[in-house]
């Protein structure tokens, strides 16, 4: 809790969850130190960024009042989980019975010697869902397999909390080179077919026209066709 003289402020920073694609807040609690009405105001350097509710008030003497500070939803994550962005709170000591609608920007004109009070917050990102931790195992989970296992949950864990929800990846095709090769051996392949198929033909011609006086060895040069074309197959083919 930061202590001022007019006001206390808790918490002194702004820390919101962070995660991606999803609004954020954070609550600050202000407490009147005084005897006095208090009015207070809320700055931001990106007020494109925050929305403040309310931005301003009063705060009767010795009691609290409270401002959502609400973080608009981020598309990507920032470099490093910094932020540069700053609150301004001020303060000033208001007419007895003040309302909200008294907070005009005169009442915290600094003019004719005003006290006027700033406190200054900074923004914080914390992670929504961080990693978590790794236990210790006996020896056999420290081998290198249990500890890359354990390395790929973490990682995980991490980009869970950073990101909401990814695609797991999908499968990567087959390179031009495998489909190259797979295309070649079927081409190889029907032509082998195509090429035993007119072997077959030709070996039944040359039955019918071999005489019975030459069938010996026309059995024999057939049986060596056949196996030359069996080899040539079982080649390709494998």
């Amino acid at each position: 809790m930061s202590t001022a003289q007019f006001l206390s402020v808790h918490p002194s920073e702004l820390k919101f969850p962070f995660e991606l694609r999803k609004q954020s807040s954070c609550t600050v609690q202000l407490t009147n130190k005084t005897n006095d009405y208090v009015a207070f105001k809320v700055k931001t350097t990106n007020p494109k960024k925050y929305c403040v509710r309310p931005n301003s008030g009063i705060i009767s003497p010795g009691s609290s009042s409270s401002f959502i500070v609400t973080m608009q939803a981020w598309e990507e994550a920032p470099p490093s989980m910094q932020c540069k962005d700053k609150f301004l709170l001020q303060s000033v000591i208001a007419p007895n019975g003040a309302t909200k609608k008294d907070t005009s920007p005169e009442l915290f004109s600094k003019a004719d010697g005003k006290v006027v009070e700033e406190f200054r917050l900074r923004v914080v990102y914390i992670l929504a869902n961080p990693p978590s931790p790794v236990p210790e195992g006996s020896e056999e989970d420290s081998s290198p397999m249990a500890n890359h296992v354990e390395g790929g949950n973490q990682n995980a864990a991490s980009f869970d909390g950073l990101t909401g929800s990814l695609e797991e990846p999908k499968e990567k095709p087959a390179s031009a080179e495998v489909w190259s090769m797979v295309s070649r051996l079927t081409d190889e392949k029907a032509s082998a077919i195509e090429q035993n198929q007119e072997l077959r033909q030709e070996l039944e011609m040359l039955r019918k026209e071999t005489g019975k006086s030459n069938i010996g060895g026309s059995y024999i040069l057939l049986v060596v066709l056949i196996g030359l074309l069996g080899f040539l197959v079982s080649y390709l083919i494998n």
